[in-house]
């Protein structure tokens, strides 16, 4: 067990801190949650895993962000990652948007604006978080430009996908701030766009904060506002996709809820969704299809703490050729955790390498990942090369 293991580093110390800024003993915070004293005492100890809905129904019950309890960004690891200078230009670039046009900037042609938009998004979903983290200001900036000047449907477009994807790389290193301002401006775009399944879709990321937050109420109805949305919009491949997906972000969100019959109701009809469309890999980035149906299910199963059910269909899971790496390492994660808690340490290991090996970035910062690290280095008397080498990464 590594010396730092019990530190102040961890999200159960962080969650005692805040507990004892409100003032609170752990009975008292935990006759506010729907869990119990025991396991509250056992996480802020560092001996249990903070789930993410235990640490969105703290938060909630503390009145303070998500982020306060886990403790991103992991600023040491962003700088060994060369991750951190790329930030503040991003920033900067998502404040441009009611400028106008640059005087001083000439921007490139549509045909090349639209392709380095659509760069960014294979970047994102590759996971090369650096090349897209540095090459997203100046294409904001430039599209940004030309669509003041040359306004088009086509040029707004490709500007809400350039500001969908700073929000997939601003929350996946942990910039929860950012990542909201993206999805505004998202929206600023996508209305000047004209087009409804932009909004919609942006609506369903919008549903993914309050399911990370923890407010499920909120996250259904913006889905139920993601589906109005739609209706402006013509039935096509691609609108029933966007369908599609949504019902799997009410899936996710459901579950965290605990709420079987919705999950249950949201996943069919994705489910008979799905064998209409087929794989769409390409509607807005989406990858919605029969994998990832079966790829949310497995998340559902985590989230609803049924983790046997989630193992088995795990190993009915097939991810076809050429599916995102980004979808491909959550779901090794979510694998990782349903194997640690039933026990299955060498194989969460293995889960968690082979998400480490598809796209370490996003692996290194993300919470769920980095909790089931720790909570294998805890349960381990002693531990292999592999697993102190990965806690080690992670900075635990």
């Amino acid at each position: 067990m590594p010396r730092n293991w019990l530190d102040d580093d961890h999200t159960g110390a962080r969650i005692a801190h805040h507990r004892k800024l409100a003032g609170l003993t752990q009975r008292g915070l935990a006759q506010r949650l729907p869990y119990s004293y025991s396991l509250l005492h056992q996480v802020e100890a560092g001996y249990k895993n903070a789930s993410p809905d235990l640490v969105s129904a703290v938060a909630k019950a503390l009145h303070i962000d998500v982020t306060a309890l886990t403790g991103q960004p992991y600023m040491t690891e962003l700088q060994q990652d060369k991750l951190d200078s790329l930030i503040r230009p991003i920033r900067e670039a998502l404040d441009l948007y009611d400028l106008g046009a640059d005087p001083d900037l000439t921007p490139r042609s549509t045909e090349q604006l639209v392709a380095a938009a659509e760069g960014l998004c294979s970047q994102v979903r590759a996971t090369q978080l650096n090349k897209a983290a540095a090459t997203l200001p100046a294409v904001i900036a430039e599209l940004t430009t030309a669509a003041h000047r040359t306004p088009s449907s086509e040029l707004w477009q490709a500007l809400a996908s350039t500001y969908r994807s700073a929000h997939d790389v601003t929350v996946k290193l942990g910039f929860y701030d950012l990542s909201g301002i993206a999805l505004d401006r998202m929206d600023w775009a996508a209305q000047r766009a004209s087009d409804p399944l932009l909004g919609a879709v942006r609506q369903y990321m919008r549903a993914l904060v309050y399911f990370r937050e923890g407010e499920h109420t909120i996250g259904l109805r913006l889905i139920g506002a993601g589906h109005t949305i739609l209706q402006q919009a013509p039935r096509t491949a691609q609108s029933l996709a966007v369908t599609g997906q949504l019902h799997l972000g009410a899936t996710v969100i459901a579950a965290r809820a605990q709420d079987k019959d919705n999950v249950g109701t949201h996943l069919a009809n994705a489910r008979s969704i799905a064998m209409q469309t087929g794989e769409q890999g390409h509607v807005h980035w989406l990858s919605f299809g029969p994998a990832n149906v079966s790829v949310h299910e497995v998340s559902a199963n985590v989230e609803m703490h049924q983790y046997g059910q989630a193992i088995e269909n795990a190993a009915k899971v097939h991810l076809p050729n050429g599916w995102a790496m980004s979808r491909r390492a959550h779901f090794y994660v979510d694998r990782a955790h349903a194997e640690m808690e039933t026990g299955r340490h060498e194989a969460a290991l293995t889960s968690l390498l082979q998400a480490r090996r598809m796209a370490p970035q996003q692996t290194r910062y993300h919470s769920g990942a980095r909790e089931t690290i720790r909570r294998l280095v805890h349960a381990r008397r002693k531990t292999p090369d592999t697993l102190d080498n990965l806690a080690a990464w992670i900075g635990a």
